[in-house]
């Protein structure tokens, strides 16, 4: 999908015009992957918009940053606050935000503490990120997940994504919407940027953040849902072969939202539809985010916007 431009970017405390967001090409973030993001949605509202779990966001930045030992300089509220000073000043909505820190211009070297942090936040239209209307056909990929002691999956690092690139390139190659990544042991792990659920048996699986997975805040959120549902919930280790018999599996992530698969290595996860607990729990996010039901979770925080756009 083509990057919709937008008019400010917010750079380490003020707003600049969006073509001067530049950064010379001798960065450490260029040559060593030194960063970490955040991908945050606004949402329309019938009497506004608003920012789906702006506060998460910006709380997992700041600890991905440390994790690198990258001090950002800025609190969450101040954050927040950045975030939300962007999208009214672009006043574009709905949108999707990029937070993004990383090492800039300083010295050569793998190691990065004497490079400068920069803090950058952008927001530009995005719409529907797994292609696939009627689900996604997806791939067990032949790239695993990265071992727990190689790269730290908890931090939302711009280097993990090297991994998740390859990933999602060999999917499409193979005509594929997504690939689906095991961990070093075997085991299911998650998506390029997904984290993935599974249902058999009116229980609801998902894997934990030992097998490689990153703590996904949209994850999160369908958990709530599906405990406040009634549905039982489990997070284990599980074999690749309990997505060829499952009732029902999909992704979640803030791109992805909640997308149902519709078939595995071209064996149908059921029968290729979006299953009724599925279903259900898609209702139930997009209903919150939508503004069609109260938000109970107090997860959106209010934005004022000038125009919507049509992704």
């Amino acid at each position: 999908m083509a990057l919709q431009t937008t008019t400010n970017i917010w750079h380490n405390g003020e707003l600049i015009p969006w073509e001067k967001a530049n950064i010379h090409v001798m960065s450490h973030v260029i040559h060593y992957g030194s960063s970490v993001f955040e991908g945050i949605r606004c949402y329309q509202q019938p009497d506004g918009a608003a920012i789906f779990r702006l506060t998460e966001h910006m709380q997992r930045l700041i600890h991905s940053a440390k994790i690198y030992r990258m001090p950002l300089g800025y609190t969450v509220e101040q954050l927040s606050d950045a975030v939300i000073d962007v999208v009214e000043a672009n006043g574009v909505t709905p949108c999707y935000i990029r937070p993004i820190a990383f090492r800039g211009y300083g010295e050569v070297g793998v190691n990065p503490l004497k490079s400068p942090v920069e803090v950058y936040i952008a927001n530009f239209p995005w719409g529907k990120y797994v292609p696939g209307n009627d689900g996604a056909d997806v791939c067990i990929s032949s790239w695993a997940r990265l071992a727990p002691n190689t790269m730290p999956s908890l931090a939302k690092a711009g280097a993990n994504y090297m991994n998740s690139q390859l990933i999602r390139m060999e999917a499409e190659i193979n005509g594929y919407a997504e690939g689906i990544a095991l961990d070093t042991n075997g085991y299911l792990s998650e998506g390029s940027g997904e984290n993935l659920f599974i249902i058999r048996g009116g229980t609801l699986y998902t894997t934990p953040l030992a097998n490689s997975v990153l703590n996904g805040i949209t994850r999160d959120s369908v958990l709530v849902l599906a405990r406040a549902l009634g549905i039982p919930v489990v997070e284990q280790a599980m074999p690749r072969e309990l997505l060829y018999i499952c009732d029902e599996a999909f992704f979640t992530g803030t791109a992805a939202e909640v997308t149902h698969l519709r078939s595995v290595d071209k064996i149908l996860v059921g029968d290729g539809t979006m299953g009724p607990i599925t279903s259900m729990l898609h209702k139930a996010f997009f209903d919150i985010v939508n503004g069609l039901a109260p938000d109970r979770y107090n997860w959106l925080t209010p934005v004022k916007v000038r125009e919507t756009v049509e992704a």
